[in-house]
This record gives C-alpha cells, structure tokens and sequence, in this order.
C-alpha cells in the first residue's frame, strides 16, 4: 500500500501555493507555476518515487528507471519515465494516490525501453517467453492468450507463436479461424494481427478438420520455419504457446529456441501439480529460467454470494514456486466468463478492460516482466556481479 511520504509542512506550502496561482475569480491563472511550487512538487515526487517499494519495485522506481522528467502547466504535473519493464497499471495508481494527496492532477506517462535478455539472431524479438505446462487440460492457451493481451494492455508491444503443432488453439483463441496469413516478399510470412497481438499458428496454415501427423523431428522444423520464416514487427515480447507435456518436442523445442524465460501453468489438483513439477525441472535440465508459476482454475467465484470454492485442491502452486526456488505469479479463478470468451475468439482484456479479470491478468503480466528484468537484466540491481580476483 502506498504511503504518505511527504510531510505535513511540505503539504500545506504546497496547498498554499497552488491557492496563489488561482485568480480571484476562482479560475486557474495561464501563466507558468513559480519555480519555488514547481521545486516543492518535485521534491515530494522525486521523494515519493525515491521510497516506493512493492513486488515489482523492490529497491524502489527510481532504482530502476532509466530516465525521468517532471514538468508542470496549468493542468497539473507530468512525470515522464522510462522504465524496463511493464509497470503501466501499477503506476497509475500511485499517480491517482499521488494527485489526491497533492490536491493537483498528477499524470504519469510511460515509455518502455525493453531490452534482449539473451542475445539471439531473430529479428525484431526482444524476449522470447515460453508458456507450458506439464499436462493438457489446465488452460495453458488460454492464460498465454490472456497474458499476452495483458503485456500490450501495460504498454508492451507483443506477438505470440503457436509451438503446438499437433493441436493448434491459436487461432480459435485469436477469433481468426480460416484466415491464411500473407507474405510481401514471398519469403516471410506476415503475421496476422489480432487486436494488437501480431500471432503465427501452424493452424493458420493447415487445414482444421487434418490431422498433422509428423514425427518429432518434423514438428520441431515446422516449428523453426515458422519463428525463423515470419515478418515479425519490432516486438518486446514473443509469446510462445508451448505443446502440454514434457517429452520429446517440448525438449527440442526448449532447446532451439532463444528463450529468455518460461512460465509454468497448472491448477491446484495433485494431478496437475506433479506434472508442473516436470515443467519446471524440464526447464532447469536446459537451463532456462523458471520465472513463475500460474494457478489456474484457482477457485470458484460464487456469482450469487461471492463464497469462494478450492474445487480442485489449495495453495498447491504456491507451495511448488516455494518448492522450487521460483515465484508464484498469480491465482486465477474457475470463470465461466474466460471460457465463454476463449469459444469467440475473444479476450476480457480487450472486451472488458476493466474488469475484475483483467486486472488480475494485468497485474500477472507486470509481475512477470518485473521478474524477467529483477533476475535476469545486466542493469538490474538485483542481477549478481562475478567478482574475478587475480591471486
């Protein structure tokens, strides 16, 4: 939770001046703010961005920004920061807590300045994120459907890939069914845009009521062609839809790919849980990052009473994070609202912007870009220093 961090003095000379700018007609004068109102604000800003802390901002905003500006005109204050991961959400609360204790419109504008975590030669990608799971059936498309959507709704610019082969679900998620994508050139595919969400899909490409029977080898150079072979913009985040399972295709596929981080889902159910568990050390035998686990299908919201029901077990994806050395990103509800969403070809994210469900994904998806950068980012202060002492 926020708190006040500025003092009551400060407080009232802030008040005070802002009082001295209003003509007696009661309306806001057009010339500029006195420089002393203007260095008052920010210092109580600066200060305040100096001393929040939460999940995402462990050592503090200004820690981790890479640049910021504060000006002032006759409609309040502007903070412009760039930052390294998506925060949007987040920060806009803490303007809003910041314009009611300042008594003047606060505004923060974001700009990202999201960089390869590892280095790679696909072009236009900055991050590659893989979404798995041990098991089908726990909602693994939908979630990195969502989560993506969630990215582009924190101000990221995000594709996502299809890397289920057998069983592509993109392009129902996506609502584009029967679309075939293009090319310019006649050597890239382009990819089709959902939204805002830039999406590639073997389903795009194959008939839906055919069968793709390959053997591994072949799934995993259809797979290839269709990272290496699409016109991807400039993107912050590639998304990638990883098949359920731990075996053979998710191996090579785990292995080829430059991926920079991968994302766990499961649901609470013992079941579920014990193959999340082979996600996970699936991901540390081909050293990539862990960066969180997902609950899905976490509880049960009754809409008449609002009485919560751990119909599939509790508390399991938190305890293998712990397990594991790795963080629990988030609990999402049993929703009829998500499954009726994902049949249409439609996202809360999009349809429902403000809704219950799309905050939670939001807040997911901040959360994750936050971990990405804390572990893994050179200009995280959170990253290790390797120390080399010559004896």
């Amino acid at each position: 939770m926020f708190k006040q961090l500025f003092s009551r003095k400060k407080q009232s000379q802030l008040d005070k001046n802002i009082k001295g700018e209003m003509s007696h007609s009661g309306k806001q004068s057009s010339h500029a703010y006195p420089s002393s109102e203007l260095g008052t604000t920010q210092e109580i800003i600066l200060d305040s961005l100096k001393n929040y802390r939460s999940e995402l901002f462990i050592d503090s905003i200004l820690t981790v920004c890479i640049k910021h500006k504060i000006t002032m005109n006759k409609k309040g204050v502007i903070v412009d920061l760039v930052m390294p991961f998506p925060c949007a959400g987040e920060l806009s609360v803490l303007a809003e807590t910041l314009s009611t204790s300042l008594n003047i419109k606060v505004k923060f504008n974001i700009e990202l300045a999201i960089t390869p975590i590892r280095q790679h030669e696909i072009k236009n990608i900055s991050n590659i994120i893989a979404i798995a799971s041990g098991k089908g059936g726990v909602g693994k498309s939908t979630t990195a459907v969502n989560l993506a959507y969630a990215l582009i709704a924190e101000g990221a610019s995000v594709g996502i890939l299809d890397a289920d082969i057998y069983g592509p679900s993109i392009p129902t998620l996506l609502g584009l069914k029967g679309i075939k994508p293009t090319s310019s050139d006649g050597k890239n595919l382009t990819p089709l845009n959902a939204q805002g969400l830039y999406a590639m899909s073997i389903g795009f490409l194959v008939a839906e009521d055919d069968a793709t029977v390959w053997r591994g080898p072949m799934a995993s150079s259809a797979f290839n062609q269709l990272l290496n072979e699409t016109a991807w913009p400039q993107l912050d985040y590639l998304i990638v839809d990883m098949p359920p399972g731990t075996g053979d295709i998710q191996l090579t596929l785990a292995q080829k790919v430059p991926v920079a981080g991968a994302v766990v889902i499961t649901t609470p159910q013992d079941l579920a849980l014990a193959d999340a568990v082979k996600g996970i050390a699936m991901f540390n035998k081909v050293k990539v990052p862990v960066l969180g686990v997902i609950e899905n299908m976490s509880y049960h919201l009754c809409e008449n009473c609002g009485h919560q029901s751990a119909l599939f077990g509790q508390d399991g994806g938190e305890d293998i994070a712990e397990q594991y050395n790795t963080c629990l990103l988030g609990k999402l509800p049993l929703d009829i609202t998500i499954r009726q969403d994902a049949d249409l070809g439609k996202s809360c994210l999009v349809e429902n912007s403000t809704s219950d469900l799309a905050q939670m994904y939001r807040k997911i998806a901040r959360k994750l870009g936050a971990q990405l950068y804390n572990k893994l980012d050179v200009r995280s202060p959170q990253t290790a220093e390797i120390a080399i002492k010559v004896l």
